[in-house]
């Protein structure tokens, strides 16, 4: 069983002295940056000239830089750019820059996985990825409270990365909940199975699909976005807090009886064997293979998806829905 660390496992001290770069400043950077700052790091943001985000963390009382010179005077750099972008920051920006000693984190193992960016074997490589979105990071810091981090260590070239690792993972409030300990491969192709197969990729496509099937029965639109989209936070709200469980014990008999009945119609073993293919295609470097030519020609099949999925109906229902209701909070 992996270990899990707490705050008495750590020792925020170890980053007195340590100079922190956040590179990128988007969901997880502000988080990352803000609550080590107020954790009494030496944290600076760093971005490149131009960046709309260089002034909205110059606001919010942070030092701001290029990224190679935050890189430059950093002893830590964490990596907070979105996937696609890592390796080419990394290769103008962060690479040139890097000084034996140095540690080199992520909250992703995308990169470091696939080998698309390959560090020298004279830094430590470690991981600390928040399981939640950067905002929820930052409110629950807040809060004192914390949302609980993945930790791994790639490379130990100083034989403190993981001590390190730990340090960080309590100086943005992480190890108020826990840090479970975990590999680059493991968090990687265990996060792109749950986003494509179940968390945005399955929960999307079985919510649209009972959406068109009542619509296409001749149900009222507006009825179908409230029975197969509105009402799953609801029920996704009932498993966070205690489990299928406690969501079974709440919802009626009636549902209850669906659940178990009709649930194994909809998601079956040829629903399995689509997951494990999927699985294959992660562990193999397939689907990696394919996002990073889908970059290089210019986005042009994921621009059309996006597009495509923003036009379908139920987005129009569902804005119109949100917007005329009292428990809308939809700016």
């Amino acid at each position: 069983m992996a270990k899990i660390f707490y705050q008495n496992d750590c020792n925020l001290s170890l980053l007195d002295g340590k100079k922190i770069a956040i590179i990128g400043y988007g969901s997880q950077g502000h988080a990352h940056a803000l609550n080590l700052k107020e954790s009494g790091c030496d944290v600076r943001v760093g971005l490149y000239n131009g960046s709309k985000s260089w002034k909205v963390a110059e606001e919010a009382g942070l030092t701001v830089k290029t990224t190679a010179e935050a890189v430059k005077e950093s002893d830590i750099i964490m990596i907070l750019t979105p996937d696609e972008k890592q390796a080419q920051i990394y290769k103008e920006d962060i690479e040139p820059n890097l000084e034996a000693g140095n540690m080199l984190m992520f909250a992703h193992g995308f990169n470091i996985h696939f080998q698309q960016i390959i560090p020298p074997a004279d830094v430590d490589v470690t991981m600390i990825a928040p399981k939640g979105p950067g905002h929820t990071v930052r409110s629950e810091f807040v809060a004192g409270k914390g949302v609980p981090c993945l930790i791994a260590v790639y490379q130990d070239a100083t034989g403190h990365a993981q001590d390190l690792a730990l340090a960080y993972g309590a100086g943005i409030g992480g190890a108020r909940a826990a840090l479970l300990e975990t590999t680059f491969r493991t968090e990687t192709e265990t996060d792109l199975f749950g986003e494509q197969c179940v968390l945005c990729g399955g929960v999307t496509a079985l919510m649209q699909a009972g959406f068109e099937v009542l619509c296409e029965a001749g149900y009222d639109p507006r009825n179908a976005y409230f029975e197969c989209i509105h009402e799953m936070k609801l029920i996704v709200d009932l498993i966070y807090h205690g489990g299928f469980q406690e969501m079974r014990h709440s919802i009626s008999d009636t549902a209850e009886f669906g659940d178990y009945e009709i649930g194994p119609r909809i998601v079956t073993e040829d629903t399995k064997n689509a997951m494990r293919k999927t699985l294959k295609e992660i562990q193999d470097g397939t689907f990696a293979r394919n996002w990073i030519m889908e970059n290089k020609v210019g986005r042009q099949h994921f621009n059309m998806e996006r597009r495509l999925h923003a036009e379908h109906q139920l987005e129009e229902v569902g804005k119109e829905l949100r917007a005329m209701y009292s428990w809308s909070d939809e700016k």
